[in-house]
Order: structure tokens, then sequence, then C-alpha cells
């Protein structure tokens, strides 16, 4: 874990939970993309770094999750170095109390307030403002999160940051989390189109052939729809809705879980009927689900 991997001449990852990808543009100039999940793994990346001889110019953040910039703040505090982000991501990244309370829909209890859903806040500065590094292409990936980002380097290695996990994810987690399904889906078709000399994906083994990954995701997408669809047969409130997601995937409910998967389903549900697959009624003062097609 946490051990440095070439990938090209200029690009390296960092193999960890959520990989972290390292640009050397040149003597000078040494960018990460992402930083890990906490002050633990900040320390770990720079002793990679400092073993390497490369000073830190700037964190290039994909995306808000506490995984992806929880060393923001050590590694800003011990290099001086910007955090690029943009967006929404970017009030995330200063305003970290936002993600608990997004996924929650409300003030985060304790047991939501900790590392893994609340990174340390650091000061960011805007992909669009002078400094960051123009040879880098800045790609779209919206869906998992409201503005993540992927990067493309010069020398055709692209980071994707949370828009695919790997079949082992899927299979041991099932439902991944999703902000819009729609836009999720968008993305994925973009990204089987795409042409790179490597991609690297946070949580999936780098790639020269994305596409199969992609058709994974996107598989199973369409898997945790139709099982909201079939739950849906008669009306339904969303708590029960979210019990028999957890019992038909075999998952255990906690605070964490219940915010994470149950952000994701409401998701669904949105799409769902947005889409006209869904109907909504307001009964007795409660939300009922019910599929659309039934009459």
């Amino acid at each position: 874990m946490y051990e440095l991997r070439q990938v090209s001449e200029k690009c390296y990852y960092i193999d960890c939970p959520a990989k972290i990808g390292v640009y050397v543009a040149d003597k000078e100039r040494v960018y990460l993309v992402d930083s890990g999940s906490d002050k633990d793994a900040g320390r770990k990346v720079r002793q990679i770094l400092d073993k390497n001889g490369w000073h830190l110019t700037a964190i290039l953040n994909t995306h808000s999750n506490a995984d992806h910039i929880g060393g923001n703040k050590y590694l800003q505090g011990q290099t001086g170095c910007k955090v690029y982000s943009g967006g929404i991501e970017a009030a995330f990244t200063k305003y970290p109390v936002l993600e608990p309370s997004f996924l929650y829909g409300g003030y985060p209890c304790k047991e939501l307030r900790h590392k893994f859903l609340m990174a340390k806040e650091s000061e960011v500065t805007d992909f669009a403002e002078e400094g960051f590094p123009r040879e880098v292409e800045i790609i779209p990936l919206p869906g998992h999160f409201f503005d993540m980002v992927g990067f493309r380097m010069p020398d055709d290695t692209v980071f994707l940051a949370d828009c695919l996990f790997s079949r082992e994810t899927l299979d041991k987690y099932f439902v991944s989390f999703i902000y819009d399904v729609a836009a999720y889906l968008e993305t994925l078709d973009k990204v089987e189109k795409m042409k790179a000399a490597m991609f690297i994906p946070a949580h999936a083994q780098a790639t020269a052939d994305i596409a199969e990954l992609v058709r994974c995701n996107r598989e199973k997408v369409h898997d945790v729809g139709e099982r909201i669809l079939s739950i849906c047969g008669e009306p339904i409130c969303f708590e029960k809705i979210l019990q028999e997601i957890f019992r038909g995937y075999g998952l255990t409910m906690n605070f964490e879980q219940y915010a994470l998967v149950g952000s994701t389903v409401r998701s669904y549900l949105s799409w769902l009927k947005d889409g006209g697959r869904l109907t909504a009624e307001f009964r007795d003062n409660m939300l009922l689900w019910r599929r659309a097609d039934i009459s």
C-alpha cells in the first residue's frame, strides 16, 4: 500500500485505496491528482515526494469526497502548495461539512462527522486562475458527484477519478455512490469512447482499454434501477425501499451506509421518476413511490 508506480515518463500513481496521481512536469513542478483520505495519507505521500526529490507545486482535485481531499490540509500546510478545484467541488473542499450534510439531508449527527465523510478544510484555487498547468486537460465527468473532473496529461495518461469502480468493488458493495444517475450514464458513454495511452481510475486497476470496465459499471446501474422498480410494485415509502435494497443485496446498515446508499437510492428514484418509470404521490402525509406501468 502507498507504493509508487510509474506508468509513463512523467506520470505515476500512488497505489492506495483511492489512487493518487503524480505528474512530474519538470524539475520545478510536480502535481498530485488528489491527496488521499487523511493526514496520515498526506504524510505518506510527502515521504514519497521527498524520497524522489520532488517539490509539490499543487494538488489537482478531481472532486471533493473526503477520500480524495483528506490529505489536502496536511500537504498544503507542509509545502505551501495550491489546491485546485472547481464549481461545487470547490465549495465542498473549502467547507467540508457540506458533504455529510448533503448525504444525510440535514445537520449530520456525530456518527457522520468523521474523516471518512468530512475532510479537513483547505484553501482552494479555481481551475481558471493563473498558475494551473495549462498543458493539463480538464475532463468533465459529472454523475458520481456534482462537478467531478478527470485530467488528461500531456503524455496521454488519463486520471478518471471515481467514474468507474472495479468489478470486485461492485460485487462487494453493489450500490456504488451516484449523485446524478442520468449524468453518470452519459459520462460512462463518454469514457467508453475515449482513447488514451493509459487510464487510471481511482478505484480500479490502471488499464489501456477501459471499455469492458465501463460496461460492467453500466450494467450495475441498470441492475440497481430494475431492482428498485421491482420493489415498487405497490405504493411504498423510501425507508421501506431502502430496507429492501439492503436486504436484497445483503448489505449491513449503519449511519455511514444509511447516508451513502440512502442518498444514492434517492438519486435513482429521481432518475426513474423523471424518466416516467416511477410515479410518486403523497398519501396520509407520506411520500409513496410506485412503478408507473401498474394501473
